[in-house]
């Protein structure tokens, strides 16, 4: 922890060595990681299926907590926070936002990722005074096109992931091209950098939870976007096989205030892929006044 470079004072500025801490709320303890300046409104990250604090692509963590106070954390069930996960993004949402008001905070921005961004939609309706700005990358609105065929996906691609011995994320996130397979390679490398106090990997009836959860929101009936009135960054690949990069042009499209980033050859993992160009895109966007 004695790296000048990543600590300064008592200021954490690398992903990889920052504690993980834990606030209970709600009847649940929640793991958590935070890193960056203190002052300003926080980012809090909302992450994919399956994901634990370990899966958050460092490069990006670390670029946006240069300027910004960075938050990541398992919701109910998922790694080292306590209870049941649940199986709709409704209530997902919910706990996202007793996790982010435990922490006494009043106004966030936030940075979601595939189904984190399904939950980041939620709260944007239910809590719209919570956040400021929102990131949605990698997803999709409520019945949008192919969601609910996420979990053959997952289900195929694990099984590919396990006869050739790779991690289902080199299938599920990126292309098959010479281009999306080295950047799945080098994304899953950087996965690994942290080695001390690592996070517990999601359990198998969490992981059915939220493939449920994402299965109903998949059929569900569209929502009326245009109430989200906040400022939206929405970013994908254009080859995105888990959330199909259509459901990005049209969040784009139906959200009143939204601007749109597509990454070349790139699949579900774009803002990965492509994380030195969306770090900067990310914090133009967030740091507009």
């Amino acid at each position: 922890m004695n790296d000048a470079h990543e600590v300064r004072g008592d200021v954490v500025t690398s992903y990889k060595n920052a504690p993980t801490r834990t606030v209970t709320a709600g009847g649940v303890t929640f793991a958590y990681r935070e890193l960056g300046p203190r002052s300003g409104v926080p980012v809090v990250f909302l992450t994919h299926l399956a994901a634990v604090l370990d899966n958050w692509d460092p490069r990006v963590v670390d670029g946006i907590a240069a300027g910004h106070r960075v938050i990541t954390f398992d919701s109910r069930g998922v790694g080292a926070s306590t209870g049941s996960t649940p199986k709709t993004i409704e209530e997902m949402a919910k706990d996202a936002v007793t996790f982010i008001r435990a922490l006494g905070l009043k106004q966030v921005d936030i940075l979601s990722f595939s189904m984190g961004g399904m939950i980041a939609q939620v709260i944007a309706q239910t809590d719209p005074q919570l956040i400021r700005r929102l990131i949605l990358a990698g997803t999709g609105p409520a019945g949008g096109e192919g969601i609910k065929n996420v979990t053959r996906i997952s289900h195929f691609d694990t099984l590919r992931a396990l006869i050739t011995l790779q991690d289902p994320k080199q299938f599920l996130f990126f292309t098959r091209t010479a281009n999306g397979r080295r950047a799945g390679k080098e994304f899953l490398a950087r996965l690994k950098e942290r080695t001390k106090d690592r996070d517990k990997a999601i359990s198998l009836v969490s992981y059915l939870s939220q493939l449920k959860a994402i299965h109903r929101w998949g059929l569900a009936r569209p929502q009326d976007l245009s109430v989200i009135q906040q400022p939206v960054l929405v970013a994908n690949g254009d080859d995105d096989r888990m959330v199909p990069t259509q459901n990005s042009v049209d969040l784009a499209r139906r959200l009143p205030n939204a601007e749109l980033v597509i990454y070349p050859d790139a699949g579900h993992g774009g803002i990965f892929q492509f994380h030195e160009q969306f770090v900067p895109t990310a914090l133009e966007f967030l740091e507009r006044p």
